[in-house]
């Protein structure tokens, strides 16, 4: 489905080492938003209440794949990123055929 790097993974688990009770992982999807279409979009999640999601464990860090995104994300790469200005969770995406100028949002 999707791979995840292992600094992406890290991140991920210190962000789940500070959500809110009951939550252990994260929903990765897709939002129609943004000035070319789609964004990526990262929710918390509680394990136990989730059925009929693709899962992938990397190095403990708990990753769901919202049915509705797998066609948009199928062969992707979810890594993350620390520049001197920001960090954040990077999608290398084989699918993605346009960014907007800032990087927020894509088309396929």
């Amino acid at each position: 489905m999707i791979k995840v790097t292992s600094d992406a993974a890290n991140q991920i688990k210190k962000i789940i080492s500070n959500a809110p009770k009951g939550m252990d992982s994260i929903i990765v999807g897709v939002d129609k938003s943004g000035c070319s279409g789609y964004a990526y979009k990262l929710d918390f999640a509680n394990s136990e209440e989730i059925q009929n999601y693709e899962f992938v464990n990397k190095d403990g860090a708990k990753i769901y794949i919202d049915p509705l995104a797998t066609m948009f994300l199928l062969g992707s790469t979810m890594d993350y990123k620390v520049e001197k200005t920001a960090s954040r969770f990077i999608f290398d995406n084989p699918n993605q055929k346009n960014t907007c100028g800032c990087g927020e949002s894509f088309n396929i």
